[in-house]
């Protein structure tokens, strides 16, 4: 009997897998695909939880991967729904909850296609599902704790599909082959407070802040490469803290997020930073003290074997050839690109995050579908 992919996706809905919390979506999922002969093992760290599934024997041919995560953000204000966020409502068509895009359909879809797909055609080879309940949060524990793990037991994956979101506006209409790099840098100015009728008196950091920000926006990063639209600063915070309107604060921090090509490195990015606070600092006399941190590098793996798949089966499906893109934010291939070659491919993903967040039942059979396609073509 084919597994419903719809159905696991409102079962894992209706579990409150708000991050950090488990809320019962591994557990589900544990006892489904244990049940179709995969051997599960549940990965935690630091009060996190993940789920390794595999099936068959990786000494005999090759393994395709699955990844995706079951953790899902807040639902927000609670009274802004007109549907139960955990309730897994169906109606005009479509599924609602918190997860019901990002991504536990997209989680329903590959694991109800892997277990349907060992019990009706056995590959000769493995697959495993990599499942985490921290992406939504630090991700410190939750994807790279299952790579780790990996790693120390000997498990592999030779090409791995990231389950997650890649559709703008259509089903089938784009593929993530990277995604760019995100860091993020906090600056303090710091000068001596005063009264704003006595300037002299004072040392006014404000300003010098506001001309480091004004350089740094204006300066061009680069013009985009082969794979990766012109690379991004954005100033996102101004603070002093000040409430008073006379007076001239000692302190001002501000912040800026930087998401950058395969032109550009987090070091490289780094030590342009710095150097530019540096010499701010030294025209002005007000110190500035910086750091950073790094959310992921800028990767690419460009058209070859695993693009090739996927965009076969979703063309046989749909009648759709997916665009390959590096467009939008960070995933969890951000690490997976460090063990074997990593596509991102799932369906449309306009309400991830928001109230009412809802997802195309007909998407999810559709998904599902698609990946069977695709394992039966892989190894076939």
């Amino acid at each position: 009997m084919a597994t419903d992919p719809v159905e696991l996706t409102a079962e894992l809905v209706r579990c409150p897998s708000v991050t950090p919390a488990e809320g019962g979506a591994l557990t589900l999922l544990e006892q489904r695909l244990s049940a179709a002969g995969f051997i599960c093992t549940r990965v935690d760290r630091n009060g996190i939880c993940n789920l390794f599934a595999r099936w068959g024997n990786q000494k005999n041919g090759r393994t395709f991967g699955f990844n995706g995560h079951t953790d899902v953000v807040p639902v927000g204000d609670a009274a802004a729904w007109t549907v139960d966020p955990f309730g897994a409502e169906q109606k005009d068509g479509l599924l609602y909850g918190r997860g019901a895009t990002d991504m536990k359909s997209g989680v329903a879809a590959f694991a109800a296609a892997a277990i349907d797909f060992v019990s009706d055609t056995p590959p000769d080879g493995s697959i495993v599902l990599a499942i985490t309940g921290d992406e939504e949060g630090s991700a410190t524990d939750g994807t790279l704790a299952l790579l780790d793990w990996m790693t120390e037991n000997g498990e592999r994956m030779d090409h791995c599909l990231v389950g997650e979101p890649t559709c703008p506006n259509t089903m089938g209409e784009m593929m993530k082959i990277g995604r760019r790099g995100s860091m993020t840098a906090y600056f303090t100015a710091r000068g001596v407070q005063g009264h704003s009728a006595y300037p002299h008196r004072a040392k006014n950091p404000i300003p010098a802040m506001a001309r480091l920000m004004a350089k740094l926006s204006d300066h061009e990063l680069d013009r985009g490469t082969a794979h990766f639209d012109p690379s991004t600063l954005v100033v996102t915070t101004i603070d002093t803290g000040n409430t008073a309107n006379n007076v001239i604060p000692a302190e001002v921090r501000s912040t800026v997020n930087i998401r950058f090509n395969d032109a550009q490195s987090s070091s490289g990015l780094t030590g342009w930073l710095q150097s530019e606070a540096d010499s701010m600092a030294q025209v002005t006399g007000i110190k500035i003290t910086m750091k950073t941190t790094v959310s992921g590098e800028s990767f690419v793996f460009p058209p070859g074997e695993l693009s090739a798949l996927i965009s076969k089966a979703v063309e046989a499906e749909l009648g759709v050839v997916p665009e390959l893109s590096t467009s939008g934010g960070t995933s969890d291939a951000r690490y997976v690109k460090d063990v074997c070659p990593v596509v991102e491919f799932g369906l449309v993903g306009k309400t991830m995050h928001q109230v009412d967040e809802s997802v195309e039942i007909e998407q999810i059979h559709q998904l599902k579908s698609i990946y069977l396609r695709i394992l039966s073509t892989y190894f076939g």
